[in-house]
């Protein structure tokens, strides 16, 4: 429905259904956003304990932390979803957006938004900004072992490029993240709010395939050689 009212323009849809739509992508948002937090200490005890890494993450553990990343988004996504569902609307119900988002939701409704507001400036720059410290502590913890305790060049630079990929994605998903909701989120630009939510929902999904694909040695190869084919 989303890529639909992008691509066509105005689509209609039921208020259940947009309530349903904002719900999902906060969920599946705020479960990526955690579970990059919990990749980055991964590649933390990879790094800085490789000899405890088997006991540290455990398949028990790699469990435990999928499950709670997977609570957070949906408590994060449920809170907005019935919050969102008691307000009242009124005039036209026309959306100026590509899909049901909370801001674009809020600016329709009759009834106030003081609380809404409160909840998505608080509730959401914390999921955010939380998994970004510590996403930003565990590199500076991998950093500070790495030109301290890793004697080589060589051996230094080879921790950072196995952390290449999941640096991008983090890049790719946080800045336009971050640029769109965390406070101020009254008075922005409407456009502004369309083009950086489109980064963000549909242009780094569809990197993402691509930069962890381009980890594996024979795909870099296999690209190399298309490219050089193209180009000769």
């Amino acid at each position: 429905m989303m890529l639909t009212g992008l691509l066509f323009g105005h689509q209609p849809i039921s208020f259940g259904g947009c309530l349903a739509q904002l719900h999902f992508f906060h969920f599946l948002g705020s479960t990526e956003v955690v579970l990059l937090a919990t990749m980055a200490y991964d590649r933390y005890v990879a790094i800085c304990n490789p000899l405890r890494y088997t006991l540290v993450m455990s398949p028990q553990t790699c469990l435990l932390l999928a499950a709670a990343s997977s609570s957070i988004g949906f408590v994060h996504a449920m809170i907005h979803s019935v919050m969102t569902s008691q307000l009242t609307f009124c005039g036209h119900n026309h959306i100026h957006h590509f899909f049901c988002d909370i801001k674009p939701l809020l600016n329709l409704a009759c009834s106030s938004t003081s609380l809404n507001m409160t909840l998505l400036n608080v509730i959401t720059t914390s999921v955010a900004l939380g998994s970004f410290a510590l996403i930003v502590l565990s590199y500076l913890y991998l950093i500070f072992f790495t030109f301290h305790k890793v004697r080589s060049q060589e051996g230094r630079w080879k921790p950072f490029t196995t952390c290449a990929s999941h640096l991008t994605v983090v890049a790719l998903l946080y800045i336009p993240v971050l640029f769109n909701y965390t406070p101020p989120s009254s008075g922005s630009s409407l456009q502004r709010d369309v083009q950086v939510s489109l980064l963000y929902s549909a242009v780094t999904p569809a990197l993402n395939p691509l930069i962890y694909t381009l980890r594996n040695p024979e795909k870099r190869s296999a690209l190399k050689k298309m490219l050089c084919f193209e180009w000769t």
